[in-house]
């Protein structure tokens, strides 16, 4: 853990340094959830990040790091939508090409804006796990880099930036709740604090629907794990074999919580309704998940780590229109050993 909090701590500076590169993010009290909530509630604004998410922080970390033989070459990568603009992002402003793998199930906006920034894409039929794999087959037969959407050193220590803003930002911090699926979030901002905030409590959240690395964590293996639809389709998809990010989860997350997708709308509402932002629905777990358990740390400063707002129009609209009386302690909650 040490060498990736180095790794951190360099790569804060590197993607940073450029032109159209990583944003600091704030970290802004929100009145309205603290009051309910009886805590100092605060949320880390990546839906305010370059693309739309914390996406960004890794991606323009990786591609920072490729020699000049590999930039020539171009890059691929696999992505439910915002790791695929994200990379697309930072490929832009390091001047290399990029392929996509996405599966065919990727939301219609994301899509187009990948096409937009100029990467080359390419559907394949099933969930990320079948684009991870056919995207790093690819990359292998070409020569090419494959940009790992989470299961990467270099990945995992641009997420980590956001873990060492939260330390700097607020050093008398109790909580973190973080929206887990591949685990590459997590477990960057999970060994930042641990090691420079040791009382932090990192607690992972999960859609009821998709809890592939919590099962992974649970069984202490990566295997197919079975998953419904969620609204949290940014994390959803499996989890890849041999991913890295399984020991390092097993390693820093405190708590787990479950978040049904009822939760997720209200939050998903609650922020639209209470703070105007729009945000996606991996973020409404996390949202949901530190409403429904900040009584735990009454008194106290909590951040909720608000990853994405890349919703699809017809989803935010659907979400609004449904009613509001969502129940806000339903989910289920587990402790890890």
């Amino acid at each position: 853990m040490g060498n990736l909090v180095k790794n951190i701590i360099t790569a804060n500076g590197r993607i940073k340094a450029v032109d159209g590169g990583v944003r600091r993010t704030p970290l802004d009290i929100s009145g309205i959830f603290s009051e309910r909530t009886g805590t100092r509630f605060l949320l880390k604004g990546e839906h305010l990040q370059r693309t739309g998410s914390f996406k960004m922080r890794g991606a323009m970390n990786k591609v920072l790091c490729l020699d000049e033989a590999d930039r020539k070459l171009g890059v691929i990568t696999a992505s439910s939508g915002n790791h695929g603009m994200a990379t697309t992002q930072a490929a832009l402003v390091a001047g290399l090409e990029v392929t996509i793998y996405l599966p065919e199930t990727v939301p219609a906006p994301k899509l187009a804006t990948m096409k937009r920034l100029g990467a080359k894409t390419i559907l394949v039929p099933g969930n990320g796990v079948m684009a991870e794999i056919n995207g790093r087959a690819a990359a292998e037969q070409a020569g090419k880099v494959f940009v790992s959407p989470y299961s990467d050193l270099d990945i995992i220590a641009g997420q980590g930036t956001i873990g060492l803003e939260l330390a700097e930002q607020c050093p008398d911090l109790s909580a973190v709740y973080i929206c887990v699926g591949g685990g590459g979030l997590i477990s960057g901002i999970g060994s930042y604090l641990k090691a420079q905030l040791p009382g932090v409590d990192i607690i992972g959240c999960w859609p009821e629907n998709a809890q592939a690395m919590l099962l992974c964590m649970e069984k202490g293996e990566i295997y197919d794990t079975p998953e419904t639809r969620t609204l949290s389709e940014a994390s959803a998809g499996g989890v890849e074999q041999g991913a890295i990010t399984l020991p390092i989860c097993q390693q820093v997350i405190d708590r787990q919580i479950l978040i049904s997708e009822a939760e997720i709308a209200g939050a998903i509402r609650d922020m639209a309704i209470d703070e105007n932002f729009i945000i996606e629905g991996a973020a409404g777990v996390a949202l949901a998940a530190g409403l429904k358990d900040a009584s735990n740390y009454k008194g106290r400063s909590i951040a909720v780590v608000v990853c994405g707002r890349n919703i699809a129009i017809d989803t935010f609209r659907s979400v609004l229109s449904e009613s509001n009386g969502t129940e806000r302690v339903s989910g289920s909650q587990r402790n890890l050993g």
